[in-house]
């Protein structure tokens, strides 16, 4: 089903020349985030699947059985390469990847995909080895071969006749594509392939991106024949390509088409494009860009026989003209749109004039929409699309799979959402090659092929498996875990709020001026101050502090349970002990637990977290060593006893750190700072448990990690390495068998016995491991994102050397502005993963959130952020049965934390933003019910503030004086009563 918006928008109709230009703006009126969330969904039947290749990439054997030069042979072997091109490699394409000779090992591997289709593409330089006759016996046969057997496994062929290997005799003798010869020549060739192998052919391609061919080949001279002839050959040897690709054509349609019943069209190759900024100049900008390049060869074929106005407009006499009866000739001559996508022109070989100043772009499916709208809803097949990975990857392919997912799932979009026809999908290609200008640096293949080995065998990459399962299920079936769930949390499920620091203000209300003021009504109108007179003081009270009002009243609107905030320990003890202490700052505190309570509102606080400046630390213990000096350790816990001292009646749930980052500490820190939790923990259990009944822990950052190749064990093994790394460092001491656990010691002690590196993970004693194991009532994690991960190095910008670890991203999930991954899924992993390794301990999600940009649409993200998200905990809660206990949203407000609060901060207004309603409506139903969810009746809660303890231990007390209050109030009533009759009786 579609999106009620995107129905709104429709489909497009019959289109013509320039309706693509409504494509920009259509899809910036797309819903968000939906249209961009990933489409679960299948492929119509009889979708076609398939792989490709091309002759002079993979074949080899240029000098093998009677085969001509090409115009490529002649350009790798050059000494030398014309300013502004690259050069090919060593060897070119001289043997490449050998399939001349393994042609059963190719058909092997389409066997082993599934594929419905093979894309390939016949040497003119091997059937023809002068590009004109007499045919070349031994080549017939070697294309013969491969139809037979795709035949025999029941893989259909599309055949491309012409894929940039033009004979070099071709070349030298006519001056190849600027020749008006050359396409009568390109029809003898084309008929010597219709007569010998069209009864095996329903799928002809004539030739494979004429743009790259006539500009790059005969405009600037990047490609072979590498002819540096300016635009004006470029423009004419594409004039030339498309008289050719007619004839071709024609030649079918009258003289074969009748018995072989096939169909031909050309693969046009283009880039997408978005403007700079949505006015109308610069979208007929980007529609100018798509003429030059998609256009330039497409209108004539699919509309109208003659080039875009655009181009006539721009280029005058540089554009050759087509005669009316040439027009009426190439019109038409095409059965399908064969469209090529992807690396080889993308960000590569489109010349950046061509861009017009606008921005290039990789969305497959906003192509797609505009061809359906520029071309008349033509039956659209991709024969080439994929994008590429190192030349060193060898076989956990991630980032080649996370392209081809994108480029599929955006495929199945168009079919689903926008109505465009596509009946087929090539991938490319089926084996690592030869990638023309870029040589042997990157590789596309989804099967592995050695280059310096002399048997070249296939070595299938993580890619063939995703692919094998994708053609299996026809697409991205709906799965059950993928969807939403009904049900409610649990009676007394803490629902929170987070902000790291709260706003602290101290400064007094007008109330507590003692001073005496006279007003001078009649002429200043002013307030005086009266020297030397003074009022009484009064007693300090909370409601004295603004600042807490406000707070405490905003977070009444959000209707939550409980509020996480951390203290500072560099403002309340500045000197790191207890020689100086922020008295003003502690009763702050104080009174804002207390106002917490008097609404009913839980304080959890953390007594530590992490900032910049000095690791929000006192000035005298950053300054010598931090946590990596051991007097930290007994500072903290003399800290956190004075604040159990001082706060303790108010706060009954306290976070000893919240989210040391791992990232920062080193051994020795995290060391230190494991031993200084498990102090305060049994500081607490001893000596304030009993009498301020409340419950502590730590709180550790742990975002989800994924392997990026799931079929992959080497990418398991990393995930799991960093997931002991980044979460199991400080967990599995305090939450598993008082140690570090035993990845973390293997791994230092592989790289440092080969030193390269000398970090030491220091070892606890057993007093020590004792002391630590345990000491927690709960596990508390923040979680924010997913990241994948991977074994093989692909980019060294985000490759970590010392975890061997490379980060991978994952370009159909969504991000918010600050490019963080929403992945609900991860946080119910994560939870399962808890309970896997440290059983069924109570946890408290203590912050999940994501931040938003200046416009509002953003906070669309953060409503399905939060929704996603609280349903993926309700699965761990109701399915994994995870011992779920509380939610926190981070954050409170912008101010503290700017673009992830959930009211935002300006002007010194608080506005509340939609995803706080939204955040409140889940509070208010205790999670997702429905229909056939049964009705959880909850005891109501008592207020828990320490001033009502005073009552509830006295409730004889307050009973006797209840009783002499009322006896009192009776007894007046009778005296009054009985007076007042007496007074009548006697007058």
């Amino acid at each position: 089903l579609l999106p009620p918006l995107l129905l709104l928008l429709g489909r497009p109709g019959l289109g013509a020349p320039g309706q693509g230009a409504g494509t920009w703006s259509r899809f910036a009126r797309l819903p968000y985030p939906q249209d961009q969330l990933f489409l679960h969904d299948t492929f119509p039947d009889g979708f076609l699947w398939g792989a490709g290749s091309a002759a002079y990439q993979t074949e080899g054997g240029w000098r093998q059985g009677g085969k001509g030069a090409s115009v490529w042979d002649t350009f790798a072997h050059r000494p030398a390469t014309p300013p502004g091109a690259a050069p090919p490699g060593p060897a070119g394409g001289d043997v490449a990847s050998d399939s001349y000779n393994n042609v059963f090992r190719d058909v092997e591997g389409l066997r082993r995909l599934g594929v419905s289709h093979y894309r390939f593409s016949l040497s003119w330089a091997r059937l023809l080895p002068n590009g004109t006759a007499p045919p070349n016996p031994a080549g017939l046969a070697h294309y013969g071969r491969l139809l037979g057997r795709l035949r025999e496994l029941g893989v259909e062929p599309v055949v491309t006749l012409y894929h940039w290997d033009l004979p070099q005799a071709l070349q030298d003798a006519f001056g190849g594509w600027a020749s008006p010869v050359l396409p009568r020549l390109f029809r003898d060739y084309a008929e010597l392939c219709f007569r010998h192998f069209g009864g095996q052919v329903r799928y002809w391609l004539t030739m494979d991106n004429p743009y790259v061919v006539a500009w790059h080949g005969y405009g600037t001279g990047r490609l072979p024949p590498g002819v540096r002839g300016g635009p004006r050959l470029g423009y004419l040897a594409a004039h030339h390509l498309l008289q050719a690709h007619a004839k071709v054509w024609h030649l079918y349609n009258d003289h074969f088409r009748p018995a072989q019943r096939g169909k031909v069209s050309i693969a046009l190759s283009s880039h997408w494009i978005k403007p700079q900024h949505m006015t109308e100049k610069n979208i007929k900008e980007c529609q100018k860009s798509l003429d030059f390049v998609l256009g330039w060869f497409a209108k004539p074929i699919f509309i109208d026989g003659d080039y875009p106005e655009s181009m006539r407009s721009n280029l005058s006499s540089l554009l050759p003209e087509f005669s009316e009866a040439e027009k009426k000739y190439l019109k038409g001559t095409a059965d399908f749109f064969a469209l090529s996508f992807g690396a080889t022109l993308s960000f590569q070989l489109l010349d950046s004039h061509m861009k017009f100043q606008q921005l290039e772009s990789i969305s497959l499916r906003q192509l797609l929409y505009w061809i359906n709208s520029e071309y008349n809803n033509p039956q659209i097949f991709i024969v080439e699309n994929s994008w590429f990975v190192s030349g060193t990857t060898k076989k956990d392919d991630a980032k080649y799979i996370y392209y081809l997912k994108k480029f599929i799932m955006e495929t199945l979009k168009a079919i689903r959402y926008d109505g465009v026809n596509v009946f087929g999908y090539t991938v490319w290609s089926l084996l690592d090659g030869f990638e023309w200008h870029r040589g042997y640096s990157i590789r596309r293949g989804l099967f592995y092929v050695d280059f310096q080995s002399h048997d070249k065998k296939l070595m299938p990459k993580s890619s063939v498996l995703f692919y094998q399962k994708l053609i299996e299920k026809n697409g991205f079936p709906p799965l059950p875990e993928n969807q939403p769930i009904e049900g409610i949390f649990p009676c007394g499920f803490a629902w929170g709020i987070v902000d790291n620091y709260i706003q602290v203000d101290t400064t007094p209300t007008q109330f507590l001026d003692s001073s005496v003021y006279v007003w001078d009504v009649r002429q200043t109108k002013k307030l005086f101050k009266v020297d030397g007179v003074y009022a009484s003081k009064r007693k300090h009270h909370c409601v004295d502090f603004a600042a807490i009002r406000l707070q405490v009243s905003l977070l009444q609107e959000m209707h939550v349970t409980h509020f996480h905030f951390s203290l500072k320990w560099s403002l309340i003890l500045p000197l790191g002990n207890l020689s100086l202490v922020n008295h003003t700052l502690v009763h702050y505190y104080q009174c804002f637990a207390s106002e917490l309570l008097r609404v009913n509102i839980t304080p959890v606080v953390a007594l530590w977290q992490p900032m910049i400046e000095n690791q929000e630390l006192p000035v005298s213990l950053a300054k010598y060593g931090a946590w990596e000096n051991t007097e930290t350790v007994q500072a903290f816990v003399e800290y956190a006893r004075f604040c159990f001292t001082s706060l303790g009646d108010h706060v009954k749930f306290w976070i000893t750190m919240n989210e040391p980052s791992v990232k920062n500490l080193t051994y020795t820190a995290g060391h230190n700072l494991l031993k200084a939790h498990a102090k305060v923990w049994h500081l607490y259990d001893k000596e304030f448990r009993r009498s301020q009944k409340g419950k502590i822990s730590i709180a550790l950052q742990a975002d989800w990690v994924e392997p990026a190749c799931p079929f992959s064990r080497n990418d398991q093994e990393v995930a799991d390495r960093i997931l002991e790394f980044d979460i199991g460092w400080l967990a599995e001491p305090i939450f598993g068998n008082g140690d570090y656990p035993e990845v973390m010691r293997a791994w230092l002690h592989r790289i440092n016995g080969v030193d390269l590196y000398n970090f030491h993970l220091p070892y606890f004693s057993e007093d020590e491991k004792k002391l630590i194991q345990g000491s927690f009532d709960f596990f508390a994690l923040s979680h924010y994102t997913t990241t994948l991960v991977g074994s093989e190095k692909e980019d060294a910008v985000k490759y970590d050397h010392y975890l061997e670890v490379q980060m991978i991203n994952d370009i159909t999930w969504l991000h918010s502005p600050s490019r963080a991954a929403v992945v609900p899924w991860g946080l119910r992993k994560l939870l399962k993963w808890v309970k896997s390794k440290y059983g069924d301990v109570p946890i408290y999600v203590m912050a999940n959130g994501i931040d938003d940009g200046q416009n509002m649409v953003h906070d669309k993200l953060r409503v399905y952020y939060i929704k996603n998200y609280i349903n993926e905990a309700l699965k761990a809660y109701t399915l994994d049965d995870v011992n779920l206990q509380g939610y926190f949203i981070y954050s409170f407000n912008d101010k503290t934390a700017p673009k992830y609060g959930l009211y935002s901060y300006v002007a010194n207004q608080y506005e509340p933003k939609p995803s706080l309603k939204h955040y409140r409506e889940i509070i208010g139903n205790n999670g997702f019910p429905g229909p056939e969810t049964p009705e959880l009746l909850c005891p109501e809660e008592v207020a828990s503030c320490p001033e009502c303890r005073f009552f509830r231990t006295r409730k004889s007390l307050l009973a006797f004086i209840s009783f002499i209050f009322v006896a009192f109030i009776v007894t007046v009533f009778f005296i009054t009563y009985y007076s007042k009759r007496v007074e009548r009786r006697y007058k």
